[in-house]
């Protein structure tokens, strides 16, 4: 069975002194549930994570990075490598989100070396996936993820791809109010897990957790989760409160 998995995503948000209180109220509130029934995760900017991994040290809740460069090192000015993340207690790190996508500009190539910088360097990637409202209207959806999960996931084999995890984010419902209905997301769950069954095994399509994401709730995440393909959630705004965050963490072993 999988664990149901909780991720928070800060974006560009906090400061060091809200940054630490959130995550103490987090583990605080998370202690009976954290690493055992649930996997908790949080991404805060790449400035405070140290700041964040120490606050947590005594907790079940893991830490990742928004972003990674695929380099090990080298001149690349402003760039953050997976060795500067493993150094400092970093666990996961998101790659492909749609804001790397569709703001910064990144493409599936770009995306697919982080992806196996990130696995070869000993960090868990969340591969995000997931179409524009545009693409929703001209029934573009399978299409648009089977292309970021083929190119994403190139390369890898059995072994490797094991170390992902896959986030569903629909475009259009990030941080729009907008929320996919709870049949919306299965549909594309259950197509992503039959694709990565085409792609790999059934074993490793039964394995690997897919997440959903965009403007989840504590009142919209226990329906979302009752999908038997959704595993869990990555939750942008809602992560920034941890009366909402620790909502959703618990709605999601209910």
């Amino acid at each position: 069975m999988r664990k149901p998995f909780a991720a928070g995503n800060w974006k560009m948000n906090t400061n060091r002194k809200t940054g630490v209180e959130l995550v103490s109220s987090l583990a605080e509130g998370a202690s009976d549930l954290a690493g055992e029934d649930v996997t908790v995760a949080v991404c805060p900017p790449f400035v405070y994570l140290e700041s964040i991994i120490k606050a947590l040290h005594n907790s079940n809740i893991a830490v990742g990075a928004q972003d990674l460069y695929f380099e090990s090192d080298g001149a690349f000015t402003g760039e953050i490598s997976v060795a500067m993340l493993k150094d400092i207690g970093c666990t996961y790190c998101l790659c492909g989100h749609s804001e790397r996508r569709h703001v910064i500009g990144e493409t599936d190539e770009l995306v697919n070396k982080k992806v196996t910088a990130a696995i070869n360097g000993g960090l868990l990637p969340i591969l995000c996936v997931g179409e524009l409202l545009e693409e929703r209207k001209s029934e573009k959806t399978n299409e648009v993820v089977t292309r970021h999960l083929e190119k994403g996931l190139a390369g890898l084999n059995d072994e490797k791809v094991l170390a992902v995890t896959i986030a569903y984010e629909p475009v259009w419902a990030i941080g729009t109010g907008l929320t996919a209905t709870p049949e919306q997301a299965q549909e594309v769950h259950l197509f992503i897990r039959n694709l990565l069954s085409k792609m790999y095994n059934e074993t490793i399509a039964s394995e690997m957790r897919i997440l959903y994401g965009g403007s989840v709730k504590p009142s919209n995440t226990a329906e979302l989760m009752a999908n038997p393909d959704v595993d869990g959630v990555l939750v942008g705004g809602a992560s920034l409160k941890a009366e909402d965050f620790l909502g959703i963490i618990k709605a999601s072993v209910q």
